[in-house]
Formats: C-alpha cells, sequence, structure tokens
C-alpha cells in the first residue's frame, strides 16, 4: 500500500512538471518559439494561449502605459499580418495604433528605398564657395546675374547648378521697412501719442516727435481733448522756420486730420501711414513711449495740467542730455554722434524727477 501511494506521488509530481514545462513562455527568440509551437497540439496551445492572456490582463491593470522598443513594434506588425484575428489579439496597444507603426514602417522603408545617393558635385569647391560669396554680398541678383558675371570671370555654369548652390532662404528683391528706416533715419521723425490718467480718472494725451537717427525727442505736449487743428499746431512748433524732416512716421487715427496734412505738406515732410494694426512698424516712437510710461508716469500720481507738463519736461531733458541710449551705441542723442573720451576729476551727482533718476557726471576745475 505504501509502495502504491509512493507511485502515485511520484506520476503527480512528474504530471505538474510536464505541465509547467508546456505552459511557461518560451524564453528564446520568437522564431526559435513559434517553431516549437508547430510540434505542439491543439489543445495545448489553447491552454497555453489563456494563461498568457489572463496574465495580458493582470499586467495591464498595473502597467498603463508600457514602454516598448522599435523592435518590438515591427515584430508585433509582422505577426498582425499572419493572423485575422489580430485585432482580438491585441491587449497593450490599440488596433489604431498598430496601423500607425505600420504606415510608419512603410514610409521608411520607400524613403529608404527611393533616398538619392550621394555623389561628389561636379564643379570645383572653389566656384560653389564663389556663388555663395556673390550670392551673400548682392542680395538682389538672381541665377542669370550671378551667372554673366561667373562668364565673365571664364566660369562657365548653368543657371540650374546656381540655384541649387545659392542660399535657400533669400531676402525679396524689394527694400523692406527695415531696410528704409535704416538707410534713410537722418530724415525721418516718428509721431505718436499716448494716454495718461490723473488722479481723478481723467485722460490726458500726450504727443511725441522723435529723430529716428539720433533718438532726440524733438517736441512734446500734453492735452485732453487733442484735435486735428491741436496736432497741426503742435507740428508748426516742432518745425520752426520750416527745417523739418523728409518722412514723417504716424499711425491712422482720426486726430491727423487735413490740416496736420496741409502743414506737413508746406513744410516739404512727406507723410508715412503705418499699416493697420502694426505698432512695429513705428517701433522707435513706441519704445520712447513705453521708457516714458516705464521711467516717470508710472511712478507719479497727477493731479493737474500744471503738474504734467513740468514732469514731461523734465524728463525729457534727462532723456536727451543725460540718459544713454541701446540704439545708438550708449551714446546721447542731444550729443549724437559723439562718443565718450577718458576724463579724470570728482564724479557728481544730480537727482531727476525728485530723486527718481540720477545724472552722474565729473566735475571739471578751472584752473
Amino acid at each position: 500500500m505504501t509502495s502504491i501511494l509512493s507511485f502515485c506521488g511520484n506520476l503527480g509530481r512528474q504530471a505538474k512538471q510536464y505541465l509547467k514545462q508546456w505552459t511557461k513562455p518560451a524564453s528564446a527568440t520568437l522564431v526559435t518559439a513559434a517553431l516549437s509551437d508547430l510540434t505542439r497540439s491543439r489543445a495545448d496551445l489553447i491552454a497555453e494561449n489563456a494563461m498568457l492572456r489572463q496574465q495580458l490582463i493582470v499586467l495591464k491593470r498595473q502597467v498603463k502605459r508600457p514602454q516598448l522598443t522599435n523592435g518590438d513594434r515591427i515584430r508585433l506588425v509582422l505577426a498582425a499580418r499572419c493572423s485575422q484575428f489580430w485585432q482580438q489579439a491585441l491587449l497593450i496597444v490599440q488596433p489604431d495604433t498598430l496601423l500607425r507603426w505600420h504606415r510608419d514602417l512603410f514610409r521608411r522603408y520607400w524613403r529608404r528605398k527611393s533616398r538619392n545617393k550621394r555623389r561628389k558635385p561636379r564643379i570645383a569647391p572653389e566656384t560653389i564657395a564663389l556663388i555663395r560669396k556673390m550670392a551673400n554680398e548682392n542680395r538682389l541678383w538672381g541665377a542669370e546675374r550671378l551667372r554673366g558675371e561667373l562668364l565673365k570671370l571664364g566660369i562657365g555654369v548653368s543657371k540650374r547648378t546656381i540655384q541649387k548652390y545659392m542660399p535657400k532662404r533669400r531676402r525679396k528683391p524689394s527694400q523692406t521697412w527695415a531696410t528704409f528706416l535704416k538707410n534713410h533715419a537722418a530724415d525721418i521723425w516718428a509721431a505718436d501719442f499716448t494716454v495718461v490718467h490723473d488722479l481723478l480718472f481723467r485722460p490726458w494725451y500726450i504727443f511725441v516727435v522723435i529723430e529716428l537717427q539720433t533718438r532726440r525727442i524733438v517736441h512734446t505736449a500734453a492735452t485732453r481733448s487733442p484735435s486735428d487743428d491741436w496736432t497741426a499746431q503742435q507740428l508748426r512748433e516742432a518745425t520752426p522756420w520750416g527745417k523739418g524732416p523728409k518722412y514723417l512716421i504716424r499711425d491712422r487715427d482720426d486726430k491727423y486730420g487735413p490740416l496736420f496734412s496741409n502743414v506737413a505738406q508746406s513744410t516739404g515732410i512727406k507723410v508715412l501711414k503705418t499699416p493697420v494694426r502694426a505698432p512695429k512698424a513705428n517701433a522707435v516712437c513706441e519704445r520712447f513711449i513705453g521708457s516714458l510710461r516705464r521711467e516717470c508716469l508710472d511712478h507719479m500720481l497727477i493731479v493737474h495740467s500744471r503738474q504734467l507738463h513740468p514732469v514731461v519736461r523734465e524728463y525729457v531733458d534727462y532723456y536727451n542730455h543725460s540718459r544713454p541710449h541701446q540704439g545708438i551705441g550708449q551714446r546721447l542723442p542731444a550729443h549724437f554722434p559723439r562718443t565718450y573720451s577718458p576724463s579724470s576729476g570728482p564724479i557728481t551727482t544730480k537727482p531727476v524727477l525728485g530723486g527718481l533718476h540720477h545724472t552722474y557726471s565729473r566735475a571739471t576745475h578751472l584752473h
């Protein structure tokens, strides 16, 4: 009786080991495991699939987003082609995700297959460098113009070859607004309005005229009710004896009416209107208005006009004569283009706007 029980126990242990062997996932490669499955019975494969599916369900509850490598994606795409029930077999990814992987793999395959083989250029590297140099130094020249210059030097290159080696992103042949401002800065003024509110929340309009090249404030004025007549009078005061710029930049505000245009025309000024909702077209004047607000008006409580006018005049005097400007190389607008020279002597300090700012200079001694 004891031997029979011992025999049955050994038989049960062997059966359990065989069951573990046939139901345990293969640790070999995918191809080796697939080949070994060909020798197994249908019942074994069904039982293994059921156990693997249950384990995947458990893992899916614990791992929200499994990390897959490119090799995993490729193997899943290839395996899905071998089964018509691949959508039901997917558990860790969605079917749409697998289709997207298939499209990406298809795209990469044909991109690699249709890639042009690199070959050495048929023209000399010196010629390529010369084409790029000419294109960068002469931005208004096209490929045909460059071809003519190369022919003068005895270099015969086709138009298509020149276009191939020219810089890809070239500026338009026409002059840009920034280039126009840079080339004519000495003959351009800019005008604009800004609004500040007093203690009783009443609006005060400050009119500003600035010279672009020197960043010098030419004229400022403030009023409660700006009109075309008032704005035209400010332009007369900014251009005494008929001396004015060649161009004046302004926006499309209704404050610049026919009277303003007539005064500008009689003075020989050509008015340039900025595009609608384009403050960058009048960026120099806008930046001064921003400085006026940040460095002065935002720190003042305006009570009446007798306070506003002196405050604006004092800041303008400080801006023109004592405040270095980054746009002109840290020089002073009123003394442009004069640069600084080394000096010696004790440094003196002068408060501006009640100590809001200070100016520093070296005291000079008379001998």
